[in-house]
Parts: structure tokens; sequence; C-alpha cells
């Protein structure tokens, strides 16, 4: 068990850092819209590749911090039952819910996205806008980001099981 918390440190640590990181994708999503927008409203000029980036930028966020938000339990939830039950309940449930709809869901979009990366990248598929951007690393965007989701999953029911064995969640004994 300790050595499968230590590998649940590591994910809660490589999705901390990458969710950290994606904050800044909004702050250069901000300045390129703000940007855009002055650009286009003084000079009445725009241009298909910022407004590409933007939304790029969003998937970014969205999608790279999905794994963050689990790790800090705040994907919404309905917690009209769940906060009623004992710890031990609760812990029943998350630990069915990930074996159950969460991995499933996550695996099935991990794999099914690949092919349209691997695709666009071959291919050097580019957006049918004028001055539109290549589509392949947004597109690679959605393996990686579900790819986290599912070791955030992953690392939330070692947590789960351990808390179940009575073992302190966060920090593995010595072996």
């Amino acid at each position: 068990m300790n050595s499968l918390l230590r590998a649940s440190r590591l994910i809660d640590a490589l999705n901390t850092a990458v969710g950290k990181a994606s904050y800044w994708l909004i702050l250069v999503a901000v300045l390129i819209s703000s940007g855009n927008a002055v650009v286009r409203k003084a000079f009445n000029m725009s241009s298909n590749a910022l407004l590409e980036i933007q939304w790029y930028l969003f998937a970014a966020v969205f999608l790279l911090c999905a794994g963050y938000t689990l790790l800090n339990k705040e994907h919404v939830r309905v917690d009209l039952i769940h906060s009623r039950l004992s710890r031990r309940k609760q812990l029943w449930v998350e630990i069915f819910g990930t074996l159950f709809f969460l991995a499933p869901m996550t695996l099935l979009i991990l794999v099914l996205s690949w092919a349209p990366f691997v695709d666009a990248f071959t291919s050097g598929e580019v957006s049918s806008n004028a001055g539109g951007l290549i589509r392949w690393p947004v597109k690679l965007l959605i393996p990686v980001g579900f790819g986290l989701l599912l070791l955030q999953g992953a690392s939330e029911l070692i947590k789960d099981v351990a808390e179940l064995r009575g073992i302190d969640r966060s920090t593995p004994t010595a072996a």
C-alpha cells in the first residue's frame, strides 16, 4: 500500500504542477482576446488565428485542469445523499463512482481521441478558416487531459482504499 500511496503523491504532484502552470494560459487568453478586440475596433482588422488560439487556450485550461480539479474536490457533485452518509459509506460511493463511471469514461475518451489526433498530426490538418491554425495541438489536448484525469482518478481511488483500511491517505509510512 505504501508504494501505491507514493505513486498517488506523484500523480497529485503532476496534476498540481500542470494545473498551476495552466493558470498562466488564462492570462495569455485574456491578453490575446483584449488585443484582438482593440485591433478590431481601432483598425477594423481581425485575425482568424487569434480567434482560434483563444479557443485552443480555453480547451487547454479546461482539459489540462480536469485532474487538478478532481484532486481539489472541485468537480460539480450532487450532494443530497452523499453528505448524509457516514465517512465509510462516502468512501464506498467514491470507489464505486471511480471504478464504474470515471475510469471507463475517461479511458474510452482517451482511446477514442487518439486516432483523430494522429490523423491530424500525420496529415498536417489545418483549420479551414483563412489564416487558421494547425489542428493537431488542440486535438492532442483531449487524450492528454483525459489521461491526467484518469491518473488522478487512480490516485483518489488509492487514497480512498487506504482510508478504508485505516491508513493515513496522505503520508505512506517507511517501509
